[in-house]
């Protein structure tokens, strides 16, 4: 907690002012919460909803000096001064000058899918990055560096987009991804400038900078068929990612194509994670988690995860969400294992 915050919140209590105490209380918790400390934030929001359960709310009290757009956070509850400025700021994205159009798009929280599952060793990863976060301060004190920069790779439809919304809901960051659509130019220079713009903007104001399909802009200067633009791209891409250090936030990458990155962005990144295929344990619990809100029927769980080898975890949800559909239409309300073969069979037809 800053000095001065301290200081205001006990001169509150010394004088006994409610309506200060309480503005004050919410801005201690909402200023940990941005930090990403969401246990200690919790609790302490819960400490002052019991202290309100306890006595009467005067009109001073309840009275809070906020206006609408400046008192709420991405969660519906009063922001912390740094979270208002934070907000502020993102409404002034980085934008392509000649296009007038914005160079990121703004995920909004209520958005973020943070449910994953992973094989452990996976899981363990992504806590550790999350973890880290939340303890940047204590580990800064000893001179030692959070984990700043994320490389997701892997096939498709195996969760490296929900990774990263997984990662913004669980640090608190707002999540900004990037719009090749925007960014890349045929205009020599041009998407030069407009990633080096994305990154001044994202290290001054704290968030989770995502760029999806990143190898768009890291392919291999090796590769003869590209031509001298993209080269450029790529080596100012590298040059920004040796000086990106931001001040409170997170820059996570994701690709399929990892085979065709350029090597030397490899050793940019903190940390390298594969994100796998889902084994049969995690897929049959993905496919059960998926129709939780259906009645399921007996099904032999062991011969349709046989029929789903090599399936990816969307095409796992795909599978269930189908399933439930067919049982739906016609009308049974109860998913059988006729209609999850069904499912299967027409995602194998959709593949060749």
């Amino acid at each position: 907690m800053k000095g001065e915050l301290l200081k205001r919140l006990f001169k509150a209590i010394a004088s006994s002012d409610q309506q200060a105490i309480d503005k004050l209380t919410h801005l201690v918790i909402e200023e940990e919460r941005s930090k990403g400390h969401t246990l200690l934030a919790d609790q302490l929001e819960n400490i002052t909803k019991k202290s309100h359960k306890e006595k009467p709310t005067s009109k001073a009290s309840a009275s809070l000096s906020f206006s609408p757009e400046q008192s709420r956070g991405a969660n519906g509850k009063p922001a912390s001064p740094a979270v208002s400025e934070n907000l502020q700021a993102l409404s002034e994205l980085p934008t392509n000058k000649r296009l007038n159009l914005p160079l990121v798009t703004v995920i909004p929280r209520e958005k973020l899918r943070h449910h994953m599952v992973l094989q452990e060793s996976v899981e363990k990863r992504f806590r550790r990055i999350e973890r880290e976060y939340a303890a940047r301060d204590r580990l800064a004190h000893h001179g030692l560096r959070y984990r700043q920069k994320i490389l997701l790779y892997g096939l498709p439809g195996c969760g490296k987009t929900l990774g990263a919304e997984r990662l913004a809901w669980n640090t608190g960051l707002p999540l900004l991804k990037v719009r090749f659509d925007a960014m890349v130019s045929s205009f020599l220079g041009e998407t030069a400038s407009n990633l080096r713009l994305i990154f001044e903007d994202a290290s001054t104001n704290p968030c989770l900078l995502f760029l999806d399909e990143c190898d768009s802009i890291a392919k291999s200067r090796e590769d003869s068929q590209e031509v001298g633009e993209i080269k450029r791209v790529v080596n100012t891409f590298l040059q920004i990612l040796d000086e990106y250090e931001p001040s409170s936030g997170l820059l996570v990458a994701a690709t399929n194509l990892n085979k065709s990155l350029d090597t030397a962005l490899w050793r940019r990144f903190d940390d390298l994670i594969e994100v796998p295929l889902p084994g049969e344990k995690e897929l049959e619990f993905i496919l059960k988690e998926t129709l939780s809100a259906i009645e399921v029927g007996s099904i032999n769980w062991s011969t349709i995860i046989e029929q789903m080898s090599g399936f990816s975890a969307a095409q796992a949800v795909r599978v269930a969400q189908d399933a439930a559909k067919r049982a739906i239409l016609e009308r049974e309300e109860l998913v059988i294992q006729e209609h999850l073969e069904e499912a299967i069979k027409e995602i194998k037809v959709s593949w060749n």
